[in-house]
């Protein structure tokens, strides 16, 4: 099947860069995002994400004459939904006394919404955004159906899950597997010689609920993996255990990989694709709940480790560094970094945020810094929440001679521990007793 022009609806990390990187192969596409703010930036010839080379990649995807955004979305052979599935604000689900978050799909709905006026026979939709399971037959064909169209006969439909890495995605796009599900073995096929234009790795057809998930399958076995990780750091401070010692001689044994253990786990992915199989079927995942909830009151507890060098948070002035949910991206998103900040702000603690890859991010509630210079200014200590190479390779001596604070906690065993003190620092580790 031949795709001659393509309509990407969500310009975020994942849309943008998937839309340009068709474009770079000769396909028209048209990107929509219902933010004008994005839709200016874009056509000024500017990017509003970082991400390794993708700045290259738009500019190639516009001179080509082959990328151009709207704010509507128009008719195209083939269809793309990438737009955002948070929680919904403030709404929970309930069963057996857990109390659990609920996907906000309306993003999806809006942008299905959108498409279907647009559709004709033999098109292709494609449902990317991470979503519920049985989204794609349940919720999403029916919107497109009202056009007339009969989804897998007319038309068709696919749920093609993104299995990207931030700060790797132009490459991860191409060479990653693909799986491609259906709601028909027709619509599979359609969807494969579509992602066949760029994607290098092995491209895999089955149907469109396995496809969706496949994709929560995979984030949730790294969310209990990580909840494991943070637990054994409990554990390590109450046995007077050095628990990254003791992870990494556990990981020499030839069938054990555990992961390590931080303030919390964030971002659009880990941090919420459990949360569907739980809203989904809450009676048959109780472990996958308590891994959500351990994850979730990792912050709490990095902010009690840092409670036994503070009597007392009120008035103390705190340099955290690093925002991003994880390290070297830009993405803030479900951040446990800031979580830890607004907690040590609810008792009195003056934080000063610096975040190099978004230095200026509107953040509410959080004092945002425009260097690490005006972070350290006046602090009395220096709470590192996330392991960017940057912030590796800071020189305890060089911190020392710009800043009065003697007090680091290191949240990722980030900094060698001997160094700092032979600074004149007094350090803290997570998962280390003091």
């Amino acid at each position: 099947m031949k795709f001659n022009k393509i309509c990407v609806l969500g310009l975020g990390y994942i849309g943008l860069p998937t839309a340009c990187t068709f474009a770079t192969k000769g396909i028209k596409v048209t990107g929509v995002d219902v933010n004008p703010a994005i839709i200016e930036t874009l056509r000024n010839g500017e990017i509003h994400i970082h991400e390794p080379g993708l700045r290259a990649v738009v500019e190639t995807a516009i001179k080509s004459g082959n990328f151009t955004v709207s704010a509507q979305p128009e008719e195209a052979d083939a269809f793309l939904i990438a737009v955002p599935t948070p929680f919904h604000e403030g709404r929970f689900g309930e069963y057996d006394g857990r109390q659990y978050k609920l996907a906000d799909m309306t993003a999806v709905i809006s942008a299905t919404e959108a498409i279907a006026p647009h559709l004709r026979k033999g098109n292709l939709v494609v449902l990317e955004s991470t979503s519920p399971p049985r989204t794609t037959v349940d919720l999403v064909a029916p919107i497109l159906e009202r056009s007339g169209l009969k989804a897998g006969s007319d038309f068709f439909l696919c749920y093609s899950p993104e299995r990207v890495l931030p700060g790797q995605i132009l490459r991860e796009l191409i060479e990653n597997a693909r799986v491609i599900g259906g709601v028909t073995p027709e619509s599979a096929r359609a969807g494969c010689d579509l992602y066949a234009a760029f994607v290098k790795g092995e491209i895999i057809e089955t149907d469109a609920t396995t496809a969706e998930m496949v994709k929560l399958m995979e984030n949730t076995y790294r969310d209990i993996n990580i909840a494991i990780a943070n637990e054994f750091s409990r554990l390590a401070e109450k046995f007077g255990v050095d628990v990254w010692e003791a992870i990494s001689l556990a990981n020499r044994h030839p069938r054990v990989k555990i992961l390590n253990p931080g303030t919390g786990v964030g971002g659009h992915c880990i941090s919420v694709d459990p949360w569907f199989f739980v809203e989904a079927a809450p009676e048959l995942t109780p472990l996958i709940y308590h891994a959500r909830t351990v994850n979730d009151a990792q912050p709490h507890f990095v902010v009690e480790k840092l409670r036994q060098a503070f009597s007392s948070f009120k008035g103390k002035k705190i340099a955290a560094l690093g925002l991003a949910f994880k390290p070297d991206v830009d993405d803030l998103r479900e951040s446990p970094a800031s979580e830890v900040i607004h907690l040590l702000q609810e008792e009195g603690a003056l934080v000063r945020a610096w975040e190099p890859f978004k230095p200026m991010a509107d953040m509410p509630g959080i004092n945002m810094s425009s260097s690490l210079e005006a972070a350290l200014q006046d602090a009395d200590a220096i709470l590192l929440l996330v392991n960017h190479t940057q912030f590796k390779e800071l020189k305890a001596t060089e911190i020392a001679a710009r800043t009065k604070a003697r007090l680091i906690f290191d949240a990722v065993n980030a900094w060698n521990a001997n160094e700092w003190q032979s600074a004149g620092f007094k350090v803290y580790r997570l998962g280390v007793s003091k």
